[in-house]
């Protein structure tokens, strides 16, 4: 399932991400909704930016890191799922809620057998890319500017996680953990492909 070179580290921490958590006025005119997803999209880029060097995640951080992401993902497709307006918006915020909950169960399950509590890092760059991103889907008006707003959102969160998992991916050196990423690396690697397939249909 894993693809060449970096990408592959990508999806490879993106999906313990998925595996050990959560599962988190109108405006008309195209520049308003440029707005909205530049927002997202600023934020989110902080994810990258604000990633440790490599070596100075331990388990609890990434767990908690893992936590806040999907957490997040799950909430916003919570607000996708009743204020989405194209079907296929719809349907993508209600299948976050249900793998992510399925992922989480996974992930509890195995975070305390490995008895590995969640602390994040002091330079944690998720928790205000997933309030940015909430912020801007609440304030963005239910119709088409809010279904690009949380496509764009989504499709920009899940790469931005994915360069995150560059700088994280290599650094637990729990078998357990590493074997729970590959099997959830499918069900990820889905979500972004989805994502970018409606994207397409909303321009």
């Amino acid at each position: 399932m894993f693809m060449n070179g970096s990408k592959s580290s990508m999806v490879t921490f993106a999906i313990a991400v998925l595996a050990l958590t959560a599962c988190s006025k109108k405006e008309s005119a195209s520049t308003d909704t440029t707005a909205a997803s530049s927002t997202v999209s600023a934020d989110t880029s902080a994810m990258t930016t604000g990633a440790p060097a490599a070596g100075t995640w331990t388990d609890a951080n990434i767990v908690a890191l893992l936590d806040e992401v999907n957490a997040g993902d799950s909430t916003a497709g919570a607000v996708a799922a009743t204020k989405g307006t194209a079907a296929a918006v719809r349907d993508f915020g209600k299948r976050m809620m249900r793998d992510h909950h399925q992922l989480r169960a996974q992930g509890e399950a195995l975070a305390k057998k490995l008895n590995v509590t969640p602390s994040a890092p002091s330079d944690d760059p998720v928790t205000p890319a997933g309030q940015k991103e909430m912020e801007t889907l609440n304030s963005t008006a239910k119709g088409k500017d809010f279904d690009r707003a949380y496509i764009d959102a989504e499709v920009d969160m899940h790469k931005a996680v994915l360069d995150l998992a560059t700088k994280a991916a290599s650094q637990t050196q729990t078998a357990e953990l590493k074997n729970l990423i590959q099997k959830a690396a499918p069900v990820i690697q889905g979500h972004l492909d989805k994502a970018e397939s409606i994207q397409k249909t909303l321009k």
